[in-house]
């Protein structure tokens, strides 16, 4: 763990030369070696008295330095700006506080390193957003974690006076209804759950393409990652609450997929997908069994790099049509032939296809939910559907259809957005021949 920290440390100065690809090759190196000497079978491949990486804490990790690594590689117009090392310091501090929150085993310090990561993503919203209305988006953002957080502070205040431990492994709390919601509210808000989701579009549409990508990729993955440490300690009668978010999330899923066939602009609607399938995710986790955790970690995963993949391409249209409108991106297929591959390859990730991670996490929890009840497999299937028509949708709006009349010229299409594209499709895709290793983490 302290190697690692070492390393996030030893970039801050890389910063400073403003020269991009050596921080990328840097990251590069780094992960190839620590994937190396670290043992990914082992339950506890790193145990100390405040930091402890398991499975869950490694996957999230490994995902975060890759997204990372990628939103460098995306962000690559920021290059001439003046100010460019003073996104590539916002990066590795976002990158710094993430890691610690995936990795500490105090859930004080997690806490801690919870709200410090919404201050990087706020500059990023702030500094680099494409519209005024970011200020906007960026205190929805804010107000809606920070409404949360108070409950989710005094609850950790008070297992500490009744258990005197915050570690997860020696917290043994007796505790009431509004300790229950305090510590699950803050992270469903994070995720987002339905009717608490209206931060996320706002914030995805108005942030620039590094914050999308931060966002959907690893930010609504703290929410599942903190629902899974705190109910490894809650236990007792006030579980049967889970059966209300569970009802409310398979509603949301249905209703969220109505919703995105109405949008008429490609990163609202990719916001919008990514609030169904966390509700998916939710309902993986309130089922506090192994198939429904386990398929939410895969699909967690899965649905990082599918997310981030479409904000991506999503931003290669923006950045030479101006629009996110589908009505003047339309027939990109003529355009831009070569990309229309990329486009088919992450609608159909999207909606789940075979191989892909979500397809895997996605079975898991269904299974899950039907063996929890089986008037589940209605809006299941509602919702599943819904996502296979609203990923046809994207593809078909933006592939097909009459050229806009601005748009009259070749576009083309240069290696590092072919790289970033590729780099994120061959894990969505190709870690499913080595599941595994996320098996064994329960």
């Amino acid at each position: 763990m302290m190697k690692m920290l070492l390393f996030i440390l030893f970039l801050i100065p890389l910063c400073f030369l403003k020269n991009w690809m050596i921080l990328i090759s840097s990251i590069f190196l780094f992960l190839f070696i620590f994937v190396n000497v670290n043992m990914l079978f082992l339950f506890f491949s790193s145990f100390s008295y405040g930091y402890m990486v398991d499975i869950l804490s490694f996957s999230l990790i490994y995902l975060t330095f890759w997204i990372l690594l990628l939103m460098i590689l995306a962000s690559y117009k920021i290059n001439s700006d003046f100010i460019s090392y003073n996104f590539l310091l916002t990066l590795v501090f976002l990158l710094f506080f993430l890691t610690l929150s995936f990795s500490t085993t105090n859930i004080f310090m997690f806490y801690v390193f919870f709200e410090s990561s919404l201050i990087p993503t706020l500059l990023l919203i702030f500094g680099w957003g494409y519209q005024p209305e970011r200020l906007s988006s960026g205190f929805y953002l804010l107000f809606y974690t920070l409404f949360g957080s108070l409950p989710l502070l005094l609850s950790i205040f008070f297992i500490y006076t009744s258990s005197y431990t915050m570690f997860y492994n020696m917290i043994m709390v007796d505790y009431n209804l509004y300790m229950y919601l305090g510590l699950i509210l803050a992270f469903l808000i994070k995720m987002p759950m339905i009717f608490f989701h209206f931060w996320l579009p706002k914030a995805h549409v108005e942030a620039p393409i590094s914050g999308s990508m931060i966002l959907a990729g690893i930010l609504l993955k703290l929410g599942g990652y903190g629902l899974m440490r705190v109910f490894s300690f809650l236990s007792g009668n006030y579980m049967m609450i889970n059966m209300l978010f569970i009802v409310l999330s398979l509603f949301g899923m249905m209703m969220i997929g109505f919703i995105c066939m109405f949008q008429v602009d490609m990163k609202s609607l990719i916001a919008y997908s990514s609030v169904s399938h966390m509700a998916l995710v939710i309902c993986g986790i309130f089922s506090m069994n192994y198939m429904g955790l386990l398929g939410s970690l895969i699909l967690m995963i899965g649905h990082g790099l599918c997310s981030s993949g479409l904000f991506c391409l999503a931003n290669i249209v923006y950045e030479r049509s101006n629009s996110r409108s589908f009505y003047f991106n339309k027939g990109l297929i003529t355009l831009m032939p070569s990309l229309s591959f990329f486009w088919f390859m992450f609608c159909a990730n999207n909606m789940a296809s075979p191989p892909s991670l979500n397809l895997l996490g996605e079975i898991m929890i269904i299974n899950s939910m039907m063996s929890w009840c089986n008037y589940t497999f209605i809006f299941l299937f509602f919702g599943s559907f819904l996502s296979c028509c609203y990923s046809i949708y994207l593809y078909s709006n933006t592939q097909h259809g009459t050229l806009y009349s601005g748009l009259k010229t070749l576009i083309s299409v240069n290696i590092r957005e072919y790289m970033l594209l590729f780099f994120h499709w061959l894990p969505l895709n190709f870690l499913i021949l080595k599941i595994d290793i996320f098996l064994i983490w329960l």
